[in-house]
């Protein structure tokens, strides 16, 4: 193991896009707007960075900082389940060790900064402010340090909504980025730390609340790539490596409702008045209509649920409410906000007690089986489980979209792309939509198959790129085959740190491959639940729940 130096400056600067990509990044790059992010590009090697089934966020990350996949470090969408209970998943249900951890055992010091599901925060040798899934005013290593960043920087945001511009405006990402990239910097020049990683979630959170507004994605692609140039002037970084954990792209085929498909085929049981899952919460509202307070309006309570108990029937979700509340007549506004106990109410959801198989959350692409002796109320038989997985399988593969496309790409018992001790954790059957320009939603009370609710959501390939001397630059990665499972291992090569064994990548081939090591069983932090609102709302306005 080489020893770390007294130099001040970064050793390795890792820089997180997500949701980046070559087909979003090559129109920035030709229309200017992102010249540090091109310099990197253009002065070393770069190519696709394949993403985990699923690929979003909330696993996708965690499975990029250890190098494991969902089945090692447990972590399969932005929930987590005890029996037919949810909860946002956060730091402690992260079971392997992150990168900078095994960094620290090695006398490295890191600072990270945004990354998801960081929170709460664990000790090691540096300082970490958590990104999504993490409250405003998040708990962070060191005790205290975010306060020191408040006061140097200005103030800090988690969610680009908890700042004083309107929601979902360029100016609210731009401060948001700003924030970013002053506190990385900060906490850069108080700790002098020889690997750093700064994540920005905004290049994805823009094709969510903004999709397809090229304006807002050049502006925020233009904030962080400011941010960028920044800290690379001040940081003065030996290497860069920039990755993403998942790519962007156009939904242009069907949505297709496979709760609708289960109870067609007597699995899915329904139930309404607020049932099923997920009750997000009775206590938040959702901001989608204009007008008043929903308080100055409770006397059109009754008006408001008789509408939206009929628009539940043509497709009702949070996302969609304001749209469809117009077309079942309720034109006029009835307040700036519909109480989320109303929505609730109005639709239906799946009773999972009393349901044989159902898909509990769209972003784990897949169903669960309601297995005897592992479920509270299981239904179907361990006797029985193959069979029934081995049905379903068959059934799912055969879908086909009203084009008569096939509408998934895979459908696989789950072993097939997880492995480890978190493996019954996943769904029992997993569902790849075709491209991903077909989407699988939960909803219940409507036709099988529809319009895509998102018209941008994820693809599957992200992008990775590095410069430095410390990569051999001549070595091109665009038929590397490269997966976000290696970037861990990459940057234990880069330190010459032993690489964990048990990581389920390998180092990019533009650094030497290092030696690998056996280490102890990681010691987790207690599981602890996130049980914010405000979390759970910002998720839910993105899509995510």
């Amino acid at each position: 193991m080489t020893e770390p130096t007294d130099d001040t400056d970064l050793e390795l600067l890792v820089v997180g896009l997500d949701a980046g990509c070559r087909p979003v990044l090559e129109p920035l790059f030709e229309s200017g707007a992102v010249p540090a992010i091109r310099r990197l590009f253009e002065s070393g090697t770069d190519g696709p960075l394949e993403s985990q089934i699923p690929p979003w966020s909330a696993s996708a990350w965690p499975s990029l900082y250890t190098g494991k996949n969902p089945g090692k470090h447990g972590v399969y969408d932005f929930l987590t389940f005890d029996g037919y209970e949810w909860d946002v998943v956060n730091a402690t249900h992260v079971r392997e060790r992150p990168v900078w951890e095994l960094l620290s055992e090695h006398g490295y010091t890191s600072v990270v900064v945004n990354l998801p599901v960081t929170h709460p925060a664990r000790a090691f040798d540096g300082a970490l402010i958590p990104g999504m899934t993490a409250p405003e005013e998040p708990e962070c290593h060191p005790a205290g340090i975010l306060e020191d960043v408040e006061i140097a920087c200005g103030g800090y945001r988690v969610y680009p909504r908890s700042g004083p511009e309107p929601d979902q405006s360029i100016e609210s990402y731009e401060r948001t980025a700003e924030k970013r990239g002053k506190a990385f910097r900060y906490l850069c020049r108080r700790l002098e730390p020889e690997f750093g990683f700064l994540q920005f979630q905004i290049t994805d959170t823009v094709f969510h609340d903004r999709p397809g507004d090229r304006k807002a994605i050049e502006a925020v692609y233009g904030a962080v790539d400011r941010q960028l140039e920044a800290t690379l002037e001040e940081t003065a970084p030996d290497n860069v490596l920039i990755v993403s954990d998942h790519g962007m792209g156009r939904v242009t085929g069907h949505e297709f409702r496979i709760n609708e498909f289960l109870r067609d085929r007597g699995d899915v049981k329904g139930t309404e008045n607020g049932g099923g899952m997920p009750d997000w919460s009775k206590s938040w509202e959702n901001d989608l209509l204009e007008g008043d307070e929903a308080g100055e309006h409770e006397g059109d309570r009754s008006v408001v649920e008789t509408a939206l108990a009929v628009a539940a029937r043509v497709g009702l979700t949070t996302q969609r409410v304001a749209a469809t509340l117009d077309r079942v007549g309720l034109k006029e506004p009835v307040g700036s906000r519909v109480p989320n106990d109303l929505i609730r109410a109005a639709s239906e959801g799946v009773d999972f007690p009393n349901s044989r198989v159902y898909m509990r959350s769209k972003s784990e692409l897949g169903v669960r089986i309601n297995l005897e002796g592992r479920e509270p109320d299981g239904l179907v038989p361990e006797s029985e489980y193959e069979q029934v997985r081995e049905q379903l399988i068959a059934e799912l593969s055969a879908v086909r979209t009203p084009d008569g496309d096939p509408v998934f790409d895979a459908v696989e018992p789950r072993e097939t792309y997880f492995e480890g001790p978190h493996v019954d954790e996943a769904p029992d059957v997993v569902t790849v939509p075709a491209d991903f320009d077909n989407a699988v939603t939960t909803e219940l009370g409507t036709e099988q198959f529809g319009e895509p609710m998102e018209p941008w959501n994820h693809k599957r390939t992200g992008v990775v790129a590095a410069a430095g001397p410390a990569f051999d630059e001549t070595v091109p990665l665009e038929d590397a085959g490269a997966t976000i499972f290696d970037v861990a291992p990459t940057i234990c090569a880069l330190f010459d740190v032993p690489i964990d064994a048990a990581m389920d990548g390998d180092p990019l081939p533009i650094v030497d491959p290092g030696t690998e090591a056996e280490y102890p069983a990681y010691e987790a932090e207690p599981v602890t639940a996130t049980d914010d609102t405000v979390v759970e709302d910002r998720l839910s306005d993105l899509g995510y729940l």
